[in-house]
């Protein structure tokens, strides 16, 4: 970290770092050669090992998924075995075949493993908004009856026996007022409201409406009156 002055002085968690680092590592190399792993080879297994473990750490970060864990596990207990096993606990002039077995079969495990984390899909936050089919099949809402507003015209003007002309004009002159639409169906539509204009910024016009409800054009437009 840097210093008010601009100089740089010792991070103890860095340091830290550093070293359980460089220990591992070392570990890790003498594990591999003492395992028959000679020359350059003993010193990739520890660079395998700490590159499956970071990036098994950054998908957990992005997302904790348990492919994630499965392989931050693996590299956590190839680190701390190599650990273990450079501590006397075994004789490494005599290595047991089950550590040659192992140390073998680690490159294929290693490939195995960053290539699932490097293919596997992500989840995104936004996934929910790209498709609005769960919006038309909600329970209660897209089974929803959709009444018409001409009966209703129809019994008045044979009622009060008036000119068909006048009562055609009256009915398409308040299709909202005449129109009955059901609560479920106006508490949904009032949470696309919210969505709509949380994203935008803006209030949802009557098309937009009609288009994520999939309900005809009177209706919505019944409903958006309602939400103001």
């Amino acid at each position: 970290m840097k210093t008010s002055t601009g100089g740089l002085r010792p991070d103890a968690v860095l340091v830290q770092a550093v070293i359980a680092g460089a220990l591992s590592f070392a570990h890790l190399h003498d594990l591999a050669d003492a395992a028959g792993q000679a020359g350059w080879k003993a010193w990739a297994y520890p660079i395998s090992v700490d590159l499956l473990m970071v990036a098994a750490w950054r998908r957990l970060r992005a997302q904790h998924s348990r492919l994630a864990w499965c392989w931050f596990l693996v590299a956590l207990v190839a680190s701390l075995g190599a650990n273990v096993a450079t501590a006397g606990f075994l004789d490494l002039r005599h290595p047991p075949a089950l550590l040659r077995l192992g140390v073998a079969g680690w490159p294929a495990l290693a490939f195995l493993g960053g290539t699932l984390l490097a293919h596997a899909p992500e989840r995104t936050a936004d996934r929910a908004d790209v498709s609005p089919a769960p919006v038309v099949s909600t329970p209660g809402v897209a089974h929803a009856p959709v009444p018409t507003p001409e009966p209703e015209p129809a019994a008045v003007s044979a009622a009060d026996d008036t000119p068909a002309l006048p009562v055609a004009e009256s009915a398409s002159s308040e299709p909202a007022a005449a129109m009955r639409v059901p609560p479920a169906l106006v508490a949904h539509a009032r949470k696309v409201a919210d969505e709509h204009r949380a994203r935008t910024g803006n209030e949802i016009d009557p098309d937009t409406l009609r288009a994520r409800l999939g309900v005809p054009a009177p209706m919505a437009a019944a409903i958006a009156d309602q939400l103001t």
